[in-house]
């Protein structure tokens, strides 16, 4: 029999913000995997480092950082193959991801090549969005108001057009397109309701008005933007 693949959302970064769900299949883990970023630490292996037993194996998928797609594409095209081998060999596999799987989430790569062919399942976790949205106590949304997320890399002209016409966002994904991002805002008279939130729920997380903010921003930041009053006041 083939072994399971688990997608494991480990949360925003504060280990205790992972589900019990997530750390009972982290602790009785035989293969874990994870990506890197260009030969960097994984971030999703620090937040449950205490919880991976010692002698699991580790598939380590080191993504390239480039703004072409084909060598990503490459390293889960391997990464694929690897955990294929792990479950052909009747292992479990317990796929770690930052925040949630299926929210921005690395798993999403994977699951595109192997649930065809293998049992999958996926295991929710903390977005990134919820828990800047906790740390800054900004409410997001209520009753029938609207969430627009937005990733920081889009064009100014489409990024300018989709905060103009939005009544709540999240804008992820800022890291160097902060001084892009913040010029959108303050052009459309929004820089008094806008939060800046960097590395929520670590011990070095920040939260700003988005005035005060820092000249540079590390790619785990977000501004947060309601325009309204608020309607849960």
């Amino acid at each position: 029999m083939t072994g399971t693949l688990y997608g494991v959302g480990v949360g925003p970064g504060a280990p205790d913000l992972i589900t019990l769900r997530a750390a009972r299949l982290i602790e009785g883990a035989r293969v874990i995997a994870y990506p890197t970023l260009a030969g960097g630490e994984s971030f999703a292996r620090a937040i449950a480092a205490d919880l991976i037993p010692r002698d699991a194996r580790e598939i380590v998928m080191d993504v390239p950082m480039s703004t072409d797609r084909a060598p990503a594409q490459a390293a889960y095209d391997q990464g694929a193959i690897d955990i294929a081998g792990a479950l052909d060999g009747g292992d479990d596999v317990v796929c770690l991801c930052e925040g949630d799987p299926f929210f921005y989430g690395s798993f999403m790569y994977l699951f595109a090549r192997l649930s065809a062919r293998y049992q999958v399942e996926v295991v929710p976790g903390v977005t990134s969005v919820t828990a800047c949205a906790a740390q800054a106590g900004r409410p997001l949304v209520a009753r029938n108001e609207r969430l627009t997320v937005l990733p920081g890399p889009l064009p100014e002209d489409e990024l300018r057009a989709r905060i103009d016409g939005a009544e709540s966002l999240a804008i992820m994904k800022v890291g160097r397109h902060l001084p892009k991002i913040r010029a959108i805002i303050d052009s459309l008279g929004l820089t008094a309701k806008a939060t800046y939130v960097e590395r929520a729920t670590l011990a070095n997380e920040v939260v700003l008005p988005l005035a005060d903010a820092p000249d540079s921003a590390p790619y785990f930041s977000m501004i947060l933007l309601t325009k309204g009053a608020d309607p849960w006041l």
